[in-house]
């Protein structure tokens, strides 16, 4: 893997990256959901926030909640959709809510977020964790919304494109992912198609330690959106499988890596996450690289925002 030096705003927790209008942009957990810009993804930066005010919903839904977690950025239906995580740390009274703007850029007569409401809830009487979401299409030209952290572990339903909301027509929960054992920490799922696969990536174990981060972000492949997913030694990522592709082994530097997602430039897919600093103790930052394809072929201080995250832009291969 090829790393990109970055510069600029790359403190970040939970990054994810697109592109729009010459530009790309990157969403992270924070304070009424903070996003930034580089024209060359290596310097960043700050580009301003979703909300000039956290929805009103979020707080009387999920009290206690003071910002957003783990945004998840798609292009649907000519605007521009995220999908946001309201919880507190430690528990499953969680909400994923939804906000939609027709362009990125403060600067455009069509930008604008207009908040649509909650997608799912979680009580805490649910076997499940209502936050981290991730979105994809399939190659029959539908959409997945997928969700979960700890408790049983990553589930997916079918998502209705029009709308950005659950497919009632379709209500199927299927389990994707789940280390099995309490807690089951497994969390911040991310789903890329590619060519007649689908790669799952997700996170084992536990962030939000600093360098006692026992991070990792493990793949797994299917034939089938809906799975099941093995790993690259034919372990089912539903009961606990995953191949390793970033852990605190990986460089001597970054501890905890995890929270990832992938982005596709002019054909190279970046591995984007997180990963906390041991040069400087306590800091997690933004990271990127870049490779040829997923590792089985061949999003956490997110309490403490004031903790530095830095991201990782890494060629994955």
């Amino acid at each position: 893997m090829s790393r990109l030096e970055l510069s600029g705003d790359i403190i970040a927790h939970d990054p994810t990256i697109v592109f729009e209008n010459g530009a790309y942009w990157r969403f992270q957990t924070g304070d009424r959901l903070p996003f930034f810009r580089s024209a060359d993804l290596q310097k960043w930066e700050s580009a301003g926030r979703v909300f000039e005010s956290n929805p009103a919903w979020t707080s009387e839904a999920i009290p206690g909640s003071t910002h957003f977690w783990a945004p998840e950025v798609v292009f649907r239906n000519g605007e521009w959709r995220v999908y946001y995580s309201v919880s507190t740390f430690g528990s499953n009274v969680s909400a994923v809510g939804l906000a939609a703007s027709r362009s990125l850029d403060p600067s455009s007569a069509d930008y604008g977020w207009i908040d649509r409401g909650p997608v799912v809830f979680s009580q805490a009487s649910d076997d499940f964790n209502a936050i981290d979401a991730a979105v994809f299409t399939d190659s029959d030209d539908r959409d997945w919304f997928v969700w979960g952290s700890f408790w049983g572990g990553i589930r997916m339903r079918a998502l209705d494109r029009e709308t950005g909301m659950l497919d009632l027509d379709r209500p199927v929960v299927t389990t994707l992912a789940s280390k099995v054992a309490e807690p089951n920490p497994v969390e911040g799922a991310f789903v890329l198609p590619r060519g007649d696969w689908y790669y799952l990536f997700v996170s084992h174990d536990f962030c939000c330690r600093g360098v006692d981060s026992t991070y990792k972000i493990v793949v797994g492949r299917s034939s089938d959106p809906e799975g099941p997913y093995f790993d690259r030694e034919g372990r089912a990522m539903a009961q606990g499988g995953g191949t390793v592709v970033r852990d605190g082994s990986s460089h001597p530097r970054w501890a905890g890596p995890g929270h990832c997602s992938v982005y596709t430039d002019n054909g190279v897919n970046r591995l984007v996450y997180h990963a906390y600093d041991r040069e400087n103790g306590e800091s997690p930052s933004f990271k990127s690289k870049r490779s040829s394809g997923p590792a089985t072929s061949g999003r956490t201080a997110r309490n403490n925002p004031q903790r530095s995250d830095k991201h990782e832009l890494s060629e994955l291969s």
